[in-house]
């Protein structure tokens, strides 16, 4: 993998690297995700609108290499889509290496993208969304920065189930099986499941889902 972009930006340095065929993403010397699969992130959104049913407002937390916002965009039960990134480089790829990943869904009329921080963005008054995708980090207990830990506690959870209508869907992508989050959101919503997706090597990923009870 050779150096395809280094930027400093608000929280320090990320790389974009790639071998001509894929690219991955490093934040501060730590691998955050590449463009080698992506069937767990495209079942963050999938799962999250089959639970549904129903046209939806998804708010998608974290760009990444775009996956996730290319099968919300594809899916005829979205409505909109609101794409919280932090990393500025992040949203630029999206118009250079990594516009194939994300097939070119930052053009949709529907897709609204927010350079902003995700705690921030939930914490500032809004209208509430039918489904919130949650992919910032590598899991509830192996985040990018220590900021994101509070989102998994009940404060965060709290805080995200608050941001969705009522019947809303929460979907949280996690690298590995992580049970004391998995009993946390049985704690604080109404129905929750986990969806293991096998990987090349290592654990699944997981893909857990927690709805808000309905109105």
């Amino acid at each position: 993998m050779e150096v395809c972009d280094r930027r400093t930006g608000p929280h320090g340095e990320l790389v974009l690297r790639g071998d001509g065929e894929h690219f991955e993403i490093i934040s501060n010397g730590v691998f955050l995700m590449d463009t080698r699969a992506g069937a767990s992130e495209r079942l963050l959104v999938r799962a999250a609108l089959e639970r549904l049913a129903r046209p939806a407002h998804v708010l998608i937390g974290g760009l990444g290499v775009g996956f996730s916002l290319a099968e919300a965009v594809h899916s005829p039960d979205t409505r909109r889509v609101t794409v919280v990134e932090r990393e500025p480089a992040v949203i630029g790829w999206h118009s250079g290496p990594l516009r194939p990943y994300s097939e070119g869904a930052l053009d949709d009329p529907r897709v609204r993208v927010e350079c902003a921080d995700l705690l921030v963005w939930l914490r500032t008054p809004g209208k509430p969304y039918d489904a919130i995708c949650l992919d910032i980090d590598n899991g509830p207990e192996w985040t990018v920065s220590d900021g994101n830990t509070a989102l998994y506690g009940p404060e965060g959870l709290d805080l995200l189930a608050g941001r969705l209508r009522p019947g809303g869907v929460l979907a949280v992508w996690s690298a590995a099986a992580v049970t004391v989050f998995e009993d946390r959101l049985r704690e604080r919503f109404a129905r929750v499941s986990a969806h293991p997706v096998e990987v090349a090597r290592g654990e699944p990923d997981v893909v857990y889902l927690a709805s808000t009870r309905a109105a």
